[in-house]
């Protein structure tokens, strides 16, 4: 129960092996989704990419099959944002995390005035539940019952009153198609249960981004006002110091390597887990290279050398073949260069990515 200074280093390998990140796992997709507690999945690349740099033997068709499945779905959690979960974590961790999604809903009340929110979810789950509706059908359908309201704001309402999973060919391998949505219960053929307990999620977000603060929880969930379940499960936790001084929780049995342990480069996806999912993201972002994987609503394609972020990159491809393109952030040795390129190449021919595969390096970004 002491709580133990923690160096920043030290921090980062620990979120590296709970992130697959240290070695590749031979781990299925439904396992590492479950384990990862859902992967980000705004556009339909991310969470290939983040499967190619975590599993061992990954392939796109695997992802794709658990998609047509219906053994993983697309649909939006935390932050807002669409993220790939499993069917039963589509069935608990969506109703966790409702509390934000109705505190999104409220920034939008103006453009729902005389709104019947309770008949609005009826309308759209009995639409959406007849066949898997575009946004654009769903907003029309509601604009005949309320023309005076806000377009958006009736599209935002629909998805935060109710589970709306994205069905497939959506999130395919190069076969994806546009949006349509249906309802969480119908597409899984089950009914929710009920809303978790917050406890089981916090522990499954230290095993999966732990040692973390309070706040790393929240900015990940999305949530607010979650210390009390923290302490409630303080003495079944151990607890650290970072360097600053913020008290951080994590399971008692996690793995905590040595900080010194080597942490082989890793090309990421847009909006990697890694890089989204704390408060105080210096464990794997240099302060000095801070907000250089993001502009606003736009993320860029990242690498990692020696367990930190330290570069973009970008894959082109045509019929002639691909260039991928590494951007790092500081000049790097002749040994982090030939690890670089080995790990693009892989990655290239993970994602099937026509040949013949160039790898070059472009322009230091100081």
């Amino acid at each position: 129960m002491t709580t133990k200074p923690m160096t920043t280093r030290a921090l980062g390998r620990a979120t590296l092996e709970r992130q697959l990140l240290l070695r590749r796992t031979p781990l299925t997709v439904e396992q590492a989704v479950d384990h990862l507690v859902g992967l980000q999945a705004q556009e339909v690349r991310p969470p290939y990419l983040a499967l190619a740099a975590r599993l061992e033997g990954f392939t796109p068709a695997q992802l794709s099959d658990s998609l047509e499945a219906r053994r993983v779905v697309r649909l939006v959690t935390m932050r807002s944002t669409i993220h790939l979960h499993t069917a039963d974590d589509a069935m608990t961790v969506r109703p966790l995390v409702q509390p934000a999604r109705e505190r999104e809903l409220k920034m939008f009340r103006a453009g729902l005035v005389d709104v019947d929110l309770a008949r609005l979810g009826a309308l759209t789950k009995a639409y959406v539940e007849e066949e898997p509706r575009t946004p654009k059908q769903i907003r029309e359908l509601l604009l005949k019952e309320w023309p005076d309201a806000d377009p958006l704001a009736l599209t935002i309402a629909a998805r935060c009153s109710l589970p709306l999973v994205q069905a497939t060919p959506r999130g395919l391998w190069r076969r994806s198609g546009g949006v349509r949505l249906t309802t969480a219960e119908h597409w899984l053929g089950r009914p929710s249960g009920p809303t978790p307990a917050a406890d089981d999620t916090v522990l499954r977000y230290l095993g999966a981004f732990g040692p973390a603060s309070v706040k790393d929880f929240q900015q990940w969930a999305g949530l607010t006002r979650t210390k009390e379940v923290f302490e409630r499960l303080r003495p079944r936790l151990v607890t650290f110091r970072d360097e600053h001084g913020v008290e951080l929780f994590d399971l008692p049995d996690a793995p905590r390597p040595d900080e010194d342990t080597p942490a082989p480069p890793r090309l990421l996806a847009e909006f990697d887990n890694l890089l989204l999912s704390h408060a105080d993201r210096t464990r794997v972002i240099h302060e000095s290279d801070r907000g250089r994987n993001w502009q606003v609503n736009t993320a860029y394609l990242t690498f990692l050398v020696d367990g930190f972020l330290a570069g973009l990159w970008t894959l082109k491809e045509s019929a002639t073949g691909t260039v991928l393109t590494l951007e790092p952030f500081a000049t790097l040795t002749r040994a982090q260069r030939d690890e670089l390129v080995a790990e693009a190449e892989r990655t290239a021919t993970v994602l099937e990515a026509p040949g013949p595969v160039t790898v070059d390096f472009g322009t230091v970004r100081t």
